[in-house]
């Protein structure tokens, strides 16, 4: 999963209500935006991270790269959290990376619940270890074939060359770097909560000193709002959508369906910090929240989130300090900024 890469690298983001796609250059001393675009899915085609229609989702992928203009045919694509197992484990420093995968192999059945035969797995070395001084500590991934395999296939029919599936909680810690320069001392001796609010899902990433320490998803998103909006002014689902992205509804929609779902969402996203808080014997308190997804666009969000949890909130932008291509609209990527967390760390991995 943690595949050798040459650039230019095709981050492709597959949610559950859009895919997007990200390509990324180095000019100068700062990343580039080459090129970029997002094309909708119908509903159902992704549930829950699960690719279940694969030809609307490869037809909505190669819409995509064809919009955006990239000429890049190697992509990077990630599975959930969910979906994944990971676990760091240490290994004497002397092993060379054919005895540490010899030795992998053999032991990795005591760190995962399925058969190997069922899954696809990965290992990297990510540092001396802090408790043996002649050992190092390994990261050993793990998804289940299907996961994997159903996202290498949308790429390959698509038009692209699958270089390597990460996992989306490295793949945010990768895209928080990002962040982090807009922070305080780079973000260093801090602990910050981000808070990714997508159209079903909403996932709760803790990083301290930007490596993650906690991953948690629920489902709420931006799709009950739409399904709110239907309801309310008696819509088709379709209508109720446009009317939102075009911010074309009744006087009444800002506090008879707006607020209402910008409380629900606020009490989500403090109850997952409470989780956190309960799961946790070190982290006892978050010093920032980003807000991602989609829904972090909804205005004044970050404000009653702020508000509600007594700390300092802000909406994630992972192209602030970036240039942009001459095939760049600024004001489409403005808009989609927040959610493209997961496509920018993708696109990153052309640097490794």
């Amino acid at each position: 999963m943690f595949g050798r890469k040459k650039s230019p690298l095709l981050g492709v983001d597959i949610s559950s209500s859009v895919v997007k796609v990200l390509e990324l250059a180095w000019k100068g001393n700062k990343y580039c935006v080459e090129s970029y675009a997002v094309e909708p899915l119908p509903v159902n085609a992704v549930v829950e991270s699960r690719i279940e229609n694969a030809d609307e989702v490869s037809g909505a992928l190669k819409r995509a790269v064809k919009r955006s203009g990239t000429k890049a045919k190697e992509a990077a694509v990630a599975v959930s959290a969910n979906s994944a197992i990971t676990k760091i484990i240490s290994f004497p420093d002397s092993l060379s990376e054919r005895e540490m995968e010899d030795q992998i192999m053999l032991e990795a059945e005591n760190y995962i619940p399925y058969p190997l035969e069922e899954v696809r797995l990965d290992f990297e070395v990510v540092g001396p270890s802090a408790v043996d001084a002649n050992a190092v500590n390994v990261l050993l991934a793990a998804s289940r074939r299907e996961n994997v395999d159903a996202r290498t296939e949308v790429l390959e029919n698509a038009g692209l060359k699958a270089k390597l599936v990460d996992v989306e909680a490295y793949t945010m810690e990768n895209a928080y770097s990002l962040i982090a320069k807009q922070m305080p001392h780079y973000g260093e001796g801090l602990t910050v909560a981000i808070a990714d609010v997508g159209a079903t899902l909403t996932t709760l990433h803790v990083l301290v000193d930007g490596k993650i320490v906690f991953t948690r998803e629920q489902t709420f998103g931006g799709r009950m709002l739409t399904e709110d909006i239907e309801r309310h002014y008696g819509m088709s689902y379709q209508e109720a959508g446009r009317a939102k992205k075009e911010n074309n509804l009744p006087d009444d929609y800002g506090p008879k369906v707006l607020e209402p779902f910008k409380r629900s969402m606020t009490t989500t996203v403090t109850r997952a910090l409470q989780f956190f808080f309960s799961a946790s014997t070190q982290y006892q308190s978050i010093d920032h929240i980003i807000l991602a997804g989609g829904c972090a666009s909804i205005k004044g969000i970050d404000a009653m989130i702020e508000e509600e949890t007594g700390t300092s909130t802000s909406i994630a932008n992972p192209f602030s300090e970036m240039v942009l291509g001459a095939k760049v609209k600024i004001q489409a990527l403005s808009n989609d900024a927040p959610s493209m967390m997961i496509a920018s760390g993708l696109a990153m991995r052309s640097f490794d």
